[in-house]
């Protein structure tokens, strides 16, 4: 039985069969071009696949140069490193060529590889020279850094192992590396500062373990009414006793300053730089305890009040 159904356009009538004809061709025709999409699909997967290996097999490749060149590196750095000892270089050298070498030798093993994935280093290299102005003035701080690092290695004012004191920031402590940027100190209560290279050169600077001998100074004030001889004998006795103080060097006990509540002596010696601290307060201790012990009284700040009736 054939149903008659109203034409779209409204001219005639459309019958099921001829509906069920229209959806088959468009069936066929969406099955086609899905069959189509796929083919090509399939057909570039299938050609893609030699390009897909060798760039994974060049990645690879790379990844093993990187590895075994990190070896290299390690063992370039070590074999400097040895060379640099058995030639007695200062440490702050050895660090300082030791970083250089890192950066250097890392710079050059990613050039490499960066080459043999195809890269033009002709033009990466144009590339550089073109913006080096840019690079140079965005790293400014760091090249000053660097340039500092150079100047601390060729005029020495300070190596590694010495105690320094930054006179802009007031940072100080032993000088524990001397790196292609940066210098780091260890404070005494174990803290680490890192101070740019370019700082240290532009500015002032104490280096308090340059010589191998310092001189100990040391003020004690004592009472008006106290002996004065007896107590410059008395501290010019323990200077001399003590055994770490320099008996072939100048010893001093002398007035200072005559303040408002106390006369201050001054005492002078020399101590071996390393045992400048232990030696001071030592003697500290020893001076109090034996100006207690002959009645020398060490003032504080007094204030006589006089009242008229």
């Amino acid at each position: 039985m054939v149903i008659p159904m109203p034409s779209e356009a409204g001219g005639g009538i459309t019958t099921a069969g001829d509906v069920a004809a229209t959806a088959a061709v468009e069936v066929k025709e969406v099955t086609q071009d899905t069959v189509e999409e796929v083919g090509r699909l399939a057909q570039f997967i299938q050609d893609s696949i030699p390009k897909l290996a060798g760039f994974g097999v060049r990645i690879l490749i790379a990844l093993a140069v990187f590895f075994v060149g990190r070896i290299v590196i390690r063992w370039i750095q070590k074999l400097v490193r040895r060379s640099l000892e058995r030639s007695s270089a200062d440490k702050g050298v050895e660090q300082f060529v030791d970083s250089f070498l890192k950066v250097g030798l890392y710079s050059l093993l990613i050039f490499s590889i960066a080459a043999k994935f195809g890269v033009d280093t002709a033009s990466v290299a144009a590339l550089v020279a073109s913006g080096g102005v840019a690079i140079g003035l965005a790293l400014q701080g760091s090249l000053s850094n660097f340039a500092g690092g150079v100047l601390i290695l060729l005029l020495k004012p300070f190596e590694v192992g010495d105690y320094i004191s930054e006179d802009t920031n007031k940072n100080e402590g032993t000088v524990k590396e001397i790196q292609i940027f940066y210098t780091k100190l260890s404070t005494i209560d174990n803290k680490t500062i890192v101070i740019p290279n370019g700082m240290l050169t532009n500015s002032s600077l104490t280096n308090a373990t340059a010589k191998d001998e310092r001189r100990l100074d040391l003020k004690v004030s004592i009472s008006y009414q106290a002996d004065l001889r007896k107590a410059k004998a008395l501290i010019e006795e323990i200077l001399r006793s003590d055994e770490c103080v320099m008996k072939d060097e100048e010893i001093n006990v002398f007035v200072d300053e005559l303040a408002e509540s106390a006369v201050i002596l001054g005492a002078r010696a020399w101590v071996k730089n390393e045992e400048f601290w232990p030696t001071r307060w030592r003697m500290l201790e020893t001076i109090k305890l034996t100006l207690d012990e002959h009645g020398i009284e060490i003032p504080y700040p007094q204030l006589t009040v006089h009242m008229h009736e």
